[in-house]
C-alpha cells in the first residue's frame, strides 16, 4: 500500500503528515537495529528518547506538560505505524509509554504528580509501566490481591505482579492495590504511583516469552512497600474505574498495532509469493494462494475502517465500549489469521527461525490475549447487544 492509498475518511492532513513521519522513523532507526534488540531481549533507552525527542512520545498530553493535545485518531495512526515495523516488541514497549500506562496519570493525577512526571515521560527519560496483572488475576482486575495499608502519612503495599511489560526497566510504576478488602469486588481498588528502587519493591525475575522479544517482561513483588500519601494516583478506592476508562484507549491502541502488522505481513508475503517459483510458475499465479491473499487483504482492508471509525467515535466523546470490545477482539483474531497463512504461503522458509514471518507469527499470538483476552472481549460486547 502507498501513503497516499491509505488516506482514510478520518484522517486529516496532520495525521498522515504525522504517518509519514513515524513510517520514516521507524524505517531508518527501527528496522535496522530491531533485530539485535530482540537478541537484547529489551529496546534501548536511546531509541526511547530519540522518539521522544521527535515529539512522538507526549501526543495525547496537554502542551502543558510537553504534549501535543493530539486526539485519538492520532494514537491509532501511531500504533498501526508502529505494527507495520514487523517488531511487535518494539512496538508494545512504546505503546505501553504512550497508551498504556501513562494516559492515566494525565487523567486523574494531581497537579504535582503530573508536573513532576509527565515531561520526563513525554522526552522519553522516564519510563514507565502499569502494574495490573498478578498470577491469579488476569483480565479480572476486580479480584485484585495485592494490598494497600494507610499506616500515617504513608500508604504500606503488599503483593506479586506478572506478565508487567517494560517491567524490568521502567522508572515509574502505576500499580493497582485493594484498598478497602470489604468492598464489592470492582470498589475498593486504588492506584498507586511507585518509583524504581522504593524500599519493599524489586522486580522478582525477567519473564522470557514466545514472542514480543525485544520488550522487556516482568514479575514484581511488594514487600512492606512504603510509598508517601501524595503517591496515591486519583481517588481512593475508585481505581477500578479509572483502570477501565483507561483501557479503552489501551484495547484501541493494541487493535491498531495489530492491524499494522496483519497489514505488514500481507504486504511481505504478497511480495515473496510472486517470486517465489513452484511446478513451473510462480506461487502468484497460483489462483488458490492469490484468492486466499486478496480474501485477507479484504479483511484487513475492512478492519482497518471500523478501527478509524471507532477512534473518531472517541475522539468525539461517544460512549463506545461496545465497539472497542469489537475492535481488540477482531483485529487480534484477524492477525493471527494473517500470519497464520503468510507461513502457510512462505513453506519452509516460514518456519525458519529468523526469519521475517516466522518472528510475526510469534509476536502475533499475545494480541488474542493480552490486553484482555478475545472471549472477555466478546463478553463485554454481548452484554450490550
Amino acid at each position: 500500500m502507498t501513503l497516499e492509498s491509505e488516506k482514510l475518511l478520518f484522517t486529516t492532513p496532520e495525521h498522515e503528515l504525522l504517518r509519514r513521519q513515524v513510517r520514516r522513523f521507524v524505517q531508518s532507526e527501527v528496522v535496522p537495529e530491531a533485530t539485535a534488540w530482540e537478541e537484547r531481549g529489551e529496546t534501548p533507552r536511546s531509541v526511547i528518547r530519540r522518539m521522544g525527542q521527535l515529539g512522538m512520545l507526549g501526543m495525547r498530553f496537554p502542551e502543558a506538560y510537553d504534549g501535543a493535545g493530539a486526539d485519538t485518531i492520532a494514537s491509532v495512526v501511531f500504533a498501526e505505524e508502529l505494527g507495520r515495523s514487523t517488531f511487535g516488541g518494539f512496538a508494545i514497549t512504546i505503546l505501553t509509554q504512550t497508551d498504556t500506562a501513562s494516559p492515566v496519570i494525565a487523567a486523574v493525577g494531581t497537579e504535582e504528580q503530573k508536573r513532576r512526571y509527565l515531561p520526563g515521560i513525554v522526552s522519553g527519560e522516564c519510563l514507565v509501566a502499569i502494574a495490573m496483572t498478578e498470577p491469579d488475576a488476569g483480565s479480572d482486575i476486580a479480584t485484585l490481591r495485592t494490598r494497600a495499608v494507610r499506616d500515617g502519612d504513608h500508604w504500606v503495599l503488599d503483593g506479586s505482579k506478572t506478565f508487567i511489560t517494560n517491567g524490568v526497566n521502567a522508572d515509574l510504576y502505576v500499580v493497582a492495590a485493594r484498598t478497602d478488602p470489604g468492598a464489592r469486588p470492582s470498589h475498593g481498588v486504588s492506584l498507586f504511583l511507585v518509583e524504581k528502587g522504593t524500599p519493599g519493591f524489586q522486580v522478582a525475575r525477567r519473564l522470557d516469552k514466545m514472542g514480543w522479544c525485544s520488550s522487556d517482561t516482568a514479575e514484581l513483588v511488594l514487600e512492606g512497600c512504603r510509598v508517601p500519601a501524595a503517591a496515591l494516583l486519583g481517588e481512593q478506592n475508585h481505581g477500578f474505574q479509572a483502570l477501565m476508562r483507561n483501557v479503552q484507549n489501551e484495547r484501541l491502541v493494541l487493535g491498531a498495532q495489530a492491524l499494522g502488522e496483519a497489514q505488514a505481513a500481507l504486504e511481505l508475503t504478497i511480495e515473496y509469493v510472486r517470486q517465489r517459483k513452484a511446478f513451473g510458475a510462480t506461487l502468484w499465479d497460483k489462483q488458490a494462494i492469490r484468492q486466499r491473499l486478496a480474501l485477507l487483504s479484504a479483511r484487513v482492508e475492512s478492519a482497518r475502517h471500523f478501527v478509524y471509525s471507532v477512534a473518531a467515535m472517541d475522539a468525539a466523546g461517544v460512549d463506545c465500549v461496545k465497539q472497542v470490545s469489537m475492535v481488540k477482539a477482531l483485529c487480534g483474531e484477524l492477525v493471527n489469521d494473517v500470519v497464520d497463512d503468510c507461513v502457510q504461503f512462505h513453506g519452509g522458509t516460514g518456519y525458519m527461525k529468523g526469519t521475517v514471518i516466522e518472528r510475526m507469527y510469534r509476536d502475533a499470538r499475545v494480541h488474542a490475549i493480552g490486553g484482555g483476552a478475545t472471549e472477555v472481549m466478546l463478553e463485554e460486547v454481548a452484554k450490550r447487544l
